[in-house]
Order: structure tokens, then C-alpha cells, then sequence
């Protein structure tokens, strides 16, 4: 993980707030990993739906302020276990201090590259930064008129989609001398990570650690086939405990992971539980499979990011919750969600893991992308990721569920991948 961060608990009594017109209109909110070299989570980029322009209806402050009531409704450190939160900033949230509801100490304020440098904006962000707040130029484009605010900021954010190499090498020869962290944006492949840091970039931002380069070995890597198996037996109807078992023990770091959680408050057993059979008998068969599948996709993704194993727990909640919500098969999802990253886990491409995997033919084809009714609520939670709020609009009408339902479910998958993570780490 990053370096550490001061906490600090916000509770919705913090600001002052109009009431809301229209209350579920900014209900969703997604985040993005920044990560580091190290493949660590420095923060996370906020992203709210309809943000202060797109609900503007005349009065920018009251949807700048519904803006902030909601970020501090969810909490900062709810969305980003206390880890820097970026939150994209308008003119009024930051020339009004309107931002000083959020905690200081956690929030980068990001200046989009749509918002003019006039001597108030520039004023308002030395009294931001002077208060503790770090400043981000998003979008970054190199004008003489936007120095003052590169001479503040902290964080300079590049796309790279929309520059290529060489504007990319002027613009850093430019930012040579100013003390700041140099963001490559929507860096998607490891390909476009590695030219990223060859190029001087410090922290990415993008799902490349999703998109590894595959190998296409046309198997599954010898050290890993054990957990394949297990995955198997555990889907079948009736677990056969000594085999099961048996092949646990053959792997001490699976069984300690597996121990782990089930001796966590995530179970709540009242004994602690030493073996493989006692966890079964203590916890019951249907939250042994769930806890076994936690603990083996943390061993199948060793060696990768930990964002990785973050993002497949929360997917892998997200799913089963959904499930709950809209009759589909609960432990089904689950494993479709836990498993939807394996490819990049194992840097095998998914349609050669596809053969050693237990499930039915409509989960293969949901995690080889091929839209069908069980791939729905998975559907959703990546367009969600992505901020796409309308494919999340269609995925949540084919679901028949209210869009609330689905944000409450992922809020509380994060918060619970978060405890997954503490316990099998």
C-alpha cells in the first residue's frame, strides 16, 4: 500500500447541505485506482455521477454542494480505506471553500483543464493548499498562463490517449524544476504502463494491471492446477471431506489463508478453529465454499497487484449480493465475479482457463465476455468501474433493480473487500 495517511471519520453532520431535489440523481460513485511503480494504491480518483455541470439547472452552487454532501455522506474513507481521495473540482467548490467540508489530510482537489487560471481561482488555491489540501492539474496541457498553478501543484495528470510520445517529452522538459508527481492517465495495457515509466511517470492511473500480457501456455500453470481442482470439488453438491481436505494441506499457505478467515470476524466463530475439518463443522458448508474461494483466489493471484485481488473481491460480493437482490444462484456469482480477473491473475488468456473450470456453459460465457442473463450484474459493476453511467442505466433496467439498490451493494462490497483483504494478506 501507499505511504501512510492521516484518517479522518466523516459523518454526514459535517456540512450543511440543501436539501436535494432530486436525491438519487448523484447516488453513484466509482473509483479508480492510482497506483505507483510498486504496483501499490497510492489513491483513488472519485468519480460521481452527473457531476456539478451535468445537473446544472441555474444554480452551480446548490449542484456543487450536493456534490460534497454526497462525498461526505459515503464517507472519503469509506471509498478509499483512508488512501488519498482525487475528487475533480468546479470553479465554485473551490472559490467559495466549499471543499473545506472534506478532510484535508485525505483530498487531492483536481483542477480540470477547462477551468481558466483567473487571479480568484489562483488565490482560492493557495489558501486550499496553505489549509493542507493537494492540488492536481487534470488533463495537463502545458500553458504560460496556467505556471502559477503548476508552481502549487502536486500532481500534474496526463493522458495518454490523447498525447503521444514526443508531446508528452516537451511537456516534461517544461515541468523540469517544479517538485510534483507526474499522473499518465487511462494507461490501460502493461504495454502503455512500461512506455509510461520509461518515460518518467511516476503514479498510473488506468486498469493496465487487468491487461497484463498474456501467456499462452494452452494450460494452467503447473503450481496452480491444485487450486483448479479444489475450485471443482467445492462446487459440487456434497464436499468429500477428506479428499478436500488432503488436497488443502498440500498447500500451507492456502490452509493458513484459509484459517485466517475463517478464525476472522468475518465469520464470527465463537472457537478458534486449527484444522481443515473443524473450520468445515464450525462454519457450515455453504460459508466454508465461499471462504475456500477467498482464500484460493488470494493464492492464485501472488505475484500480481494487490489492487487485483481487491477489485475481484469486490466483484465477487457485488455479484453474489446482486444475486440475493434478483433470484439468480448466489454462490454462482460469486465465483463469477471472484474469477472474472483469473486470466489476468494468471496471465493466461480465459478462454484456455475456460476448460478447468466447474461451472456451466453460461458463466464461461459471461467471463468470456459474451452477454447473457447471468453476465448482467458483473456487466453493470464494469461499466460502474468504468463510469459509464449509461451502460449501468441499461444494465440496471435489465435487472429490474432500482439503481440505489445497486450502489448500496457496492459500497458494501468494498467495505467487505477491504475486511477479505486484512484477512488473507
Amino acid at each position: 500500500m501507499a505511504t501512510d495517511e492521516l484518517t479522518h471519520q466523516v459523518t454526514a453532520e459535517t456540512v450543511q447541505a440543501p436539501a436535494l431535489e432530486h436525491p438519487g440523481a448523484l447516488r453513484y460513485v466509482a473509483r479508480q485506482p492510482v497506483m505507483d511503480r510498486r504496483n501499490r494504491v497510492h489513491g483513488y480518483e472519485l468519480l460521481f455521477r452527473a457531476g456539478p455541470e451535468a445537473v446544472f439547472r441555474g444554480n452551480g452552487d446548490l449542484a456543487t454542494r450536493t456534490m460534497l454532501d454526497n462525498t461526505v455522506m459515503l464517507g472519503l474513507e469509506r471509498l478509499t480505506g483512508g488512501l488519498p481521495a482525487f475528487l475533480n473540482c468546479t470553479r465554485e467548490s473551490l472559490t467559495e471553500d466549499l471543499v473545506s467540508v472534506l478532510p484535508s489530510s485525505m483530498t487531492v482537489l483536481e483542477i480540470l483543464e477547462d477551468l481558466a487560471p483567473t487571479p480568484r481561482l489562483i488565490e482560492a488555491c493557495r489558501s486550499l493548499k496553505s489549509a493542507g489540501f493537494r492540488i492536481a492539474l487534470d488533463d495537463f496541457t502545458w500553458k504560460p498562463d496556467l505556471e502559477p498553478l503548476v508552481a502549487m501543484a502536486d500532481y500534474i495528470k496526463v493522458d495518454f490517449r490523447l498525447s503521444n510520445a514526443e508531446e508528452r517529452f516537451q511537456l516534461l522538459q517544461r515541468l523540469r524544476g517544479f517538485t510534483l508527481a507526474l499522473v499518465a492517465e487511462k494507461v490501460e495495457t502493461e504495454d502503455e504502463y512500461k512506455r509510461a515509466c520509461d518515460e518518467g511517470f511516476t503514479l498510473f492511473q488506468g486498469y493496465y494491471f487487468c491487461r497484463p500480457v498474456l501467456l499462452k501456455s494452452g494450460k494452467v500453470p503447473a503450481n496452480h492446477s491444485h487450486h483448479i481442482q479444489i475450485l471443482k470439488m467445492l462446487r459440487d453438491d456434497s464436499l468429500e471431506l477428506r479428499k478436500l481436505t488432503s488436497l488443502v494441506k498440500q498447500d500451507a499457505s492456502l490452509t493458513y489463508r484459509l484459517l485466517r478467515l475463517v478464525n476472522s470476524p468475518m465469520c464470527a466463530v465463537r472457537q478458534e478453529v486449527r484444522s481443515i475439518r473443524s473450520a468445515l463443522l464450525a462454519v457450515g458448508e455453504d460459508t466454508f465454499r465461499k471462504l475456500a474461494t477467498l482464500a484460493i483466489t488470494s493464492e492464485l493471484s501472488q505475484g500480481q497487484p494487490e489492487e487485483l485481488l481487491r477489485v475481484a473481491f469486490v466483484r465477487g460480493r457485488f455479484c453474489e449480493l446482486v444475486a440475493e437482490l434478483c433470484g439468480r444462484d448466489s454462490t454462482e456469482q460469486y465465483l463469477l465475479g471472484m474469477l472474472s480477473l483469473l486470466d489476468a491473475m494468471l496471465k493466461t488468456p480465459m478462454a484456455e482457463l475456460i476448460p478447468h473450470l466447474p461451472l456451466r456453459s453460461e458463466i464461461h460465457n459471461a467471463l468470456l465476455h459474451k452477454a447473457n442473463d447471468e453476465s448482467t450484474p458483473l456487466e453493470w459493476l464494469e461499466f460502474h468501474e468504468q463510469g459509464n453511467w449509461a451502460g449501468c442505466d441499461a444494465k440496471a433496467q435489465k435487472l429490474r433493480l432500482d439503481e440505489e439498490i445497486l450502489v448500496e451493494a457496492y459500497a458494501d462490497a468494498v467495505v467487505w473487500a477491504e475486511d477479505a483483504l486484512r484477512s488473507t494478506l
